[in-house]
């Protein structure tokens, strides 16, 4: 398998579907099942009926997950950005391919 591109923590941009545009950052990665959980974004509603752990019933609102060839990392600029692995100062490091800066620290 090959190394992760998008990592927790990361702020990306929705490259396609019904958030399109809209920016966030990764609360969760799901590398198996190639998807991520955007916080914000995908937001799915759950109509809950009225139990004993939840006597009120309602709505439930969560962040699907969401196929990760539908985001890209956010450039410096907002705006997406491909990422490409480069070796500097003998560390493998991830590197935005529009600016060319190290998206790790």
């Amino acid at each position: 398998m090959s190394a992760a591109k998008i990592k927790k923590g990361d702020s990306v941009v929705v490259r396609s579907g019904k958030d399109k545009g809209r920016t966030g950052t990764v609360v969760q990665v799901l590398p198996k099942e190639g998807k991520v959980v955007v916080g914000g974004i995908n937001v799915a509603v759950r109509h809950r009926k009225p139990s004993q752990a939840n006597p009120q019933g309602g709505l439930d609102r969560f962040e699907a997950p969401m196929h990760i060839s539908k985001v890209a990392v956010a450039d410096k600029d907002g705006s997406a950005t491909r990422v490409r692995f480069e070796t500097r100062d003998g560390k493998k490091v991830r590197v935005a391919v529009k600016s060319g800066e190290t998206i790790d620290g």
